[in-house]
């Protein structure tokens, strides 16, 4: 059972929302004169059901919690931890192992494929590089004098000057190479990250081959809205979700911090990028978009509730708040027949009731409860889903669900 997606209908709000993080939470809906539904009925699991069930319950306490300021981002890789490999001649390119693919461990200087120019209708390319170079020298030899005498202007020499060093430096790159082939390697060690030719391709020099990347650290660039430059400097980290992935991942428990933030709008945008860095913990997606929680200032005596403990109805938030262990001597006037029954469940049933409460903030792994809910109360803080489900099915047994 999925618990409650309350992420999207937060991003729903917009992020104009966000410009008010620093503020007072309140409600993400106002239902006063709704005709707000009563719900006074108890639901009662027992022990084995709640177990079954995976429920658990959490104390409510009014404790530190940080102002957040919803923002959307983007996961990419940091600089320089990606390299192309390109070809060092034109030719024909050959995976050196036939097994190589994208993913596949490759180290610092490996060979990854031979490029071969032998047998080309073109031909032989460095013979065809040193006949360029033997004739941009002879023409260099020829301007040079000329040009000392006035004879031809310095822009042509300058020209003659060019020609002959781009042939120098073409032919010298290919005579190091075998007899027409060349070994290409990589320039570090990391993982293939894409493989852009397949063998038997031809290749020109300087066409890239295949990407590869270290993939240690990667970055989180965030859009921040125009209206919240002013909390820019009290971002102290980060919480985000990949869309459709209920997991939240936390900054401050993956080496994160905060590289920098744009002073100026980039033109055309009403977004400052800010740029979070962060150890790859290996099921993170570089290129996928994410709902970030930015966290600022922390904020004195809020009441929050693990997101795991609201379920949702028509836009009403609930929590299922325990109540005193008091269902078990409700039938002492009951015959003596029934007192066995009573103490078998003394201590062993959950008593829970639903209760509709006002929501604030989210970090993405907490919500404030602005009204409802108090401190010192406890309430489901897992398989709230699976407690909601109870007392609408045949679960509960019979006589376990009292309405008052």
């Amino acid at each position: 059972m999925k618990h409650l997606n309350i992420f999207g209908i937060l991003m729903a709000a917009g992020l104009l929302s966000g410009c008010h993080s620093g503020e007072k939470g309140h409600g993400v809906h106002d239902h006063e004169g709704e005709g707000k539904e009563e719900h006074n009925g108890e639901i009662v699991m027992t022990h084995e059901q709640m177990e079954k069930a995976g429920v658990a319950t959490e104390t409510v306490s009014a404790a530190d919690f940080t102002a957040v300021m919803k923002a959307a981002g983007q996961i990419v890789r940091r600089q320089g931890d990606e390299q192309t490999v390109a070809a060092t001649i034109s030719g024909i390119v050959y995976w050196r192992n036939a097994s190589l693919s994208e993913g596949s461990y490759v180290g610092g200087g490996q060979a990854l494929a031979d490029i071969t120019a032998r047998h080309l209708q073109d031909g032989d390319p460095i013979a065809k590089a040193k006949a360029a170079y033997e004739a941009a020298k002879s023409e260099m030899g020829r301007v040079k004098p000329l040009a000392d005498e006035n004879i031809v202007s310095q822009r042509e020499l300058e020209q003659a000057r060019l020609n002959y060093e781009t042939a120098r430096a073409a032919y010298e790159g290919l005579k190091a190479s075998r007899s027409g082939s060349a070994v290409v390697t990589t320039g570090m060690g990391g993982y293939v990250k894409s493989m852009l030719v397949k063998s038997g391709d031809y290749v020109n020099v300087g066409d890239p081959i295949a990407i590869v990347t270290q993939n240690r650290r990667q970055q989180l660039v965030v859009d921040v809205p125009e209206c919240a430059y002013r909390n820019m400097s009290d971002i102290k980290s980060a919480n985000f979700r990949a869309t459709g992935n209920e997991n939240v991942y936390k900054l401050s428990e993956l080496n994160g911090k905060l590289v920098s933030y744009s002073r100026t709008l980039p033109e055309g945008s009403a977004y400052l990028p800010a740029t979070f860095e962060f150890d790859n913990v290996g099921d993170i997606i570089a290129g996928s978009f994410v709902e970030v929680y930015l966290l600022l200032k922390p904020r004195k005596n809020v009441v929050t509730v693990p997101n795991s403990a609201l379920t949702e109805e028509q836009g009403l938030y609930y929590v299922y708040v325990k109540l005193h262990d008091s269902h078990a001597h409700e039938h002492e006037d009951h015959a003596h027949e029934h007192e066995a029954h009573d103490h078998e469940h003394e201590g062993e049933e959950g008593v829970f009731e639903k209760r509709e409460v006002k929501i604030g903030q989210t970090d993405g792994v907490r919500t404030e409860i602005v009204e409802g809910l108090k401190a010192g109360e406890t309430v489901v803080a897992k398989g709230a889903y699976q407690v909601k489900l109870a007392a609408s099915s045949s679960v509960i047994p019979e006589g376990h669900n009292h309405n008052h």
